[in-house]
């Protein structure tokens, strides 16, 4: 499990938040697309993996706010921590 990379890599946004994983990690980066969320996965070194838009399961969650990506978070599916608020992701 590669629980920390040596460093973000410079091409993905700097707000990106590493979650580990068996065997390797992922880059996950979210922003606001009018009423949707647009979430970016990159690899360990930059790669982008998938990219998509994303519904939210209930309202409350802020990206002026501190949140942290946990598991499960995939392509299709992401789940962000806030305010020990559990939010989940789903890709459209």
């Amino acid at each position: 499990m590669i629980l920390k990379p040596i460093e973000i890599p410079h091409n993905i946004p700097k707000n990106s938040q590493w979650l580990s994983g068996i065997g390797a990690g992922s880059w996950f980066c979210i922003t606001k697309e009018s009423s949707l969320f647009k979430i970016n996965r990159f690899s360990k070194l930059g790669v982008l993996e998938c990219s998509g838009l994303f519904e939210i399961d209930k309202s409350g969650f802020t990206l002026e706010g501190q949140y942290t990506f946990t598991y499960l978070s995939h392509c299709q599916l992401c789940t962000i921590i806030q305010n020990n608020k559990t939010y989940i992701f789903k890709s459209l």
